[in-house]
């Protein structure tokens, strides 16, 4: 497929920063909000729509979603860029069409969190199909408790790979490193470490709990982000792990934050 130039290619750049730049508020608000719960100040364990839900709440709500959404489909195209073009080079064997899929399928996730954006806008209360409908509805299918087993893996998978960027410094290749200081790469390094680590404990919680769900047959077993983070609190030590936890997403959204200044999104 040819590549995009000119007029397209500043497209595709304006549309991936925004896409960064709305995915780390809606992590640093996922965040925040767990950090809240954990001192006692109100918040709430929850995932990506609690989190749009409370952002909704606040003064210029609806400027706010509206600039969400916008971004949100923004961070989709880039995805779909991503997989369709290879902007990143990730060629045609199997490692690289798996990965390729990985960007349509996070793009797609990201579309469907815009969506409840714009429907928090038009005040009609946004989605609120939980993970454990939602493998509900796959498993009454042929083959779908294979199929939540296989999503399970596949955030194993994503989970350790999270964890594995965060230490070895994966991420920098994609950073025009020659626009930062020092000390901005060092804070940048230090904070995206954190927030890879953070969002890959998160994705392994997840998937632990999806294996489960497929292995016992009870789609009650399942838990998406929200569910992950409520676990924790229920742990020995809770309100300090989620408190780690939490500050570890805040971490997250602003290694997307740094993704929407520094990284190279050419397609």
């Amino acid at each position: 497929m040819d590549h995009p130039s000119g007029n397209t290619q500043r497209l595709v750049t304006l549309a991936a920063r925004c896409g960064y730049t709305a995915k780390g508020m809606v992590y640093i608000t996922i965040g925040w909000l767990s950090m809240m719960a954990t001192m006692g100040m109100g918040g709430r364990n929850g995932g990506s729509s609690d989190a749009v839900r409370e952002l909704a709440s606040q003064p210029f709500g609806g400027v706010m979603m509206t600039l969400l959404s916008v971004g949100l489909f923004g961070y989709t195209a880039w995805r779909l860029v991503q997989a369709f073009f290879d902007a990143e080079h990730k060629g045609r064997d199997w490692k690289g069409i798996l990965t390729r899929l990985g960007y349509v399928l996070s793009g797609l996730i990201y579309a469907g969190i815009a969506i409840n954006c714009i429907e928090l806008l038009l005040d009609n209360g946004g989605s609120s199909s939980s993970t454990s409908s939602q493998t509900r509805t796959v498993m009454a299918h042929p083959g779908g408790i294979v199929a939540i087993f296989l999503v399970g893996l596949g955030f194993l998978g994503v989970g350790l790979r999270q964890i594995w960027r965060g230490w070895h410094h994966s991420y920098e290749k994609n950073w025009h490193l020659e626009q930062m200081s020092h000390r901005q790469r060092l804070i940048a390094a230090n904070v995206s470490r954190v927030g890879l680590t953070a969002r890959g404990i998160v994705f392994m919680i997840i998937a632990l709990f999806l294996c489960l769900s497929a292995i016992n047959t009870d789609p009650s077993d399942a838990r998406g982000l929200g569910g992950a983070l409520r676990a924790v609190a229920e742990q020995p030590f809770g309100p300090w792990l989620l408190g780690l936890v939490a500050l570890g997403l805040m971490a997250y959204g602003c290694y997307c934050l740094v993704n929407a200044r520094f990284r190279n999104v050419n397609a």
